[in-house]
């Protein structure tokens, strides 16, 4: 029998579930990267209209509710698959940028289906944060548009059945 990648390789958390991202700016849901080498940070998003292009801002965070907050300038490259229906026969794109802690998608993102990718280092943290979280600006009013995103730990510390894993937010 095959080992099963979750529990030994990754954990799944949720970021944002499905929302409607014209109704307001959305905060990411926390979780910890002491269990973890890094989190994969995966945004799936639906088409909307043109201009209402999402806005990401990377955040990293002293506790799991409350604490200190602040940004996490460490993007200076992500990932995007990228059409107007997303069937499957995409490649990646490299998306390069000077360090920041925002994400502007490019200027056709509204109008399309896509997928984007952001990988963080836990070592990127600065001292006494253990947590981040991505948040998805509000993309205005002209249209519906629907986004969620996942965080997939990795290189988890200490490997175990999907049953018996830490909350990701421990």
């Amino acid at each position: 029998m095959a080992q099963e990648g979750l529990g030994r390789l990754f954990d799944i958390s949720s970021g944002i579930v499905p929302v409607d991202s014209q109704t307001a700016a959305m905060t990411g849901h926390r979780v910890s990267l002491r269990n973890a080498g890094g989190v994969t940070i995966v945004v799936f998003k639906a088409a909307g209209t043109a201009n209402d292009d999402p806005v990401l801002d990377l955040q990293q965070h002293t506790a799991s509710s409350g604490g200190t907050s602040a940004d996490l300038d460490i993007i200076d490259h992500y990932y995007i698959k990228q059409e107007a229906t997303l069937d499957g026969d995409e490649t990646w794109t490299r998306v390069t940028q000077t360090a920041a802690s925002e994400v502007t998608l490019n200027s056709t993102s509204a109008e399309t289906q896509m997928i984007v990718v952001i990988e963080v280092d836990a070592r990127s943290l600065s001292d006494g944060y253990d947590y981040i979280s991505l948040d998805i600006a509000d993309t205005g009013a002209a249209g519906a548009q629907l986004i969620s995103s996942l965080y997939l730990l990795r290189d988890l510390a200490v490997q175990r059945t999907p049953a018996n894993l830490v909350a990701p937010l421990s």
